[in-house]
């Protein structure tokens, strides 16, 4: 007999992406995956079953600011497992102290609480405050200097597993080694260093934020931290929306960094209409799939996961190369075995994609939540 609140087992039959390669056949599950039967396949075909996204820098999403508390944050995680994603780190941006307190007091609220068909609310990361002043983006302007115990008094509030910060505002470690004490990802970010700086903090085991964007760039006679990305990382986001990163840099970032992984960066304007939305303090606006600022300057992504997969696959990366990007990866990077990946055991965050890369099913956890 199934207990009460046990989830009810489910199957889902198709071409299934496991770890050691796809799979024709059934996988169970509950809440966890039971079983994966069925024969190995080299050319897979629709229904695709493939591991839940994980998305590791999201602001917001169906006209929710998650800097706004924790009805924007459930508010958000509906949207974006709508779309595919089944694990999230809600993201901060660069705000006031009490602001930033709040913000890490809703996360711990929706951990606490999860939305039931939301994607899970892993903890958060941090972008910011301990950036350049002069590399913002479309940050607010409220960067200040690394402050160690304001980041452990942050920690002691929600989990942070990641946090952005300027590795030239640090230089003597202090903020890193107090990162590297709370088992916080270290991603350098809206930087202006120079490569020797970025190469030690990859050498210490740093990742990089956003690729490319609100960094100091690849030159082939002045370098910084795009191009010691390229040289030494092992490990970075990158958002392919195909507006923040043209297509041959997105190639060749992929060519050079092993662990090179997918986010949305989605502010509050991800899946709705053109409009303003909400970045923090910065009004924002969303047109012909950009999020901006008034002057221009682009303010964060619209995008969502399911577009992210037929964005990565459209420039030729395979379909299983392309879902491990965006799930498998990204769950390596915070340390996490139990999810983005389809293996008994893992917890039961299943997607269903149709012939053209439609998303037709998403089940977090085991739990059916309809797809947008």
């Amino acid at each position: 007999m199934t207990p009460k609140d046990a989830t009810p087992p489910r199957s889902l039959t198709g071409c299934i992406l496991t770890e050691t390669g796809w799979i024709k056949g059934t996988l169970h599950c509950g809440d966890r995956i039971t079983a994966i039967e069925g024969q190995a396949v080299e050319t897979p075909t629709a229904p695709y079953i493939l591991p839940g996204f994980v998305d590791l820098h999201v602001h917001g999403g169906g006209g929710h600011d998650m800097m706004t508390g924790d009805t924007a944050i459930r508010g958000a995680a509906l949207l974006h497992a709508r779309h595919g994603t089944t694990s999230m780190l809600p993201t901060s941006v660069t705000a006031p102290k009490a602001d930033l307190t709040a913000f890490l007091e809703a996360v711990a609220a929706c951990m606490e609480r999860p939305a039931p068909t939301g994607a899970r609310i892993l903890g958060a990361h941090l972008e910011g405050p301990f950036i350049n002043p002069e590399k913002l983006g479309a940050q607010p302007p409220h960067a200040t200097p690394p402050d160690p115990d304001q980041l452990r008094a942050w920690a002691a509030i929600a989990p942070v597993l990641a946090m952005t910060f300027a590795p030239e505002m640090d230089p003597d470690q202090a903020l890193e080694d107090a990162m590297r004490s709370l088992d916080i990802r270290a991603q350098m970010g809206h930087s202006l260093c120079d490569y020797a700086t970025a190469r030690g903090a990859l050498a210490r085991g740093c990742g990089v934020t956003h690729m490319f964007n609100a960094m100091s760039p690849l030159s082939h006679r002045d370098n910084g931290l795009a191009g010691a990305a390229l040289a030494h990382a092992a490990n970075a986001e990158i958002i392919p929306d195909l507006i923040h990163v043209e297509p041959g840099a997105i190639l060749a970032a992929r060519r050079a960094i092993p662990n090179l992984y997918g986010v949305t960066d989605a502010t509050a304007g991800a899946g709705m209409p053109d409009g303003p939305y909400r970045l923090g303090a910065h009004a924002v606006i969303k047109a012909r799939g950009a999020m901006r600022l008034a002057d221009g300057t682009l303010a964060g992504s619209a995008l969502t996961m399911d577009v992210a997969l037929r964005n990565l696959v459209g420039l030729g990366l395979p379909l299983a190369e392309a879902a491990r990007r965006l799930s498998t990866l990204p769950a390596d990077w915070l340390g996490r075995a139990d999810i983005g990946r389809l293996a008994p055991g893992a917890h039961a965050d299943v997607l269903q994609f149709d012939a053209g890369l439609a998303l037709t099913d998403v089940s977090i956890g085991g739990t059916p939540c309809p797809p947008r």
